[in-house]
């Protein structure tokens, strides 16, 4: 699907709370081509609204809500997906990203 948003000069970036060598074996598992960003102190996770209260076997805790967001090129948020399956939304996130208006000269 990489090949698919590069020819959109789309820029795919994962970002998360953990370390880089937790980012390193997240990429080698999983076969990313996309760079992951750490996000150690938490202030782009806050900004963006997903280090959120979850509920899990009847206990509180804090996590990541998988969210994506579509940031056109000039820098404004168009779109915003939030607890996604990353696996079930890519095709949907390619549609936004072909409609949005193209800018000569970006490479």
């Amino acid at each position: 699907m990489k090949p698919r948003f590069d020819a959109l000069q789309a820029v795919l970036l994962g970002i998360s709370r953990d370390d880089l060598a937790s980012h390193e074996r997240f990429i080698k598992k999983f076969g990313l081509t996309m760079p992951m960003l750490s996000d150690l102190d938490g202030r782009v996770c806050e900004a963006y609204g997903v280090w959120r209260l979850k509920v899990r076997d009847g206990k509180s805790f804090h996590g990541i809500e998988r969210s994506t967001f579509v940031i056109d090129s000039a820098g404004r948020l168009v779109s915003i997906q939030r607890q996604v399956d990353p696996e079930q939304h890519i095709p949907e996130i390619l549609g936004h990203v072909q409609q949005l208006p193209r800018r000569e000269g970006l490479s």
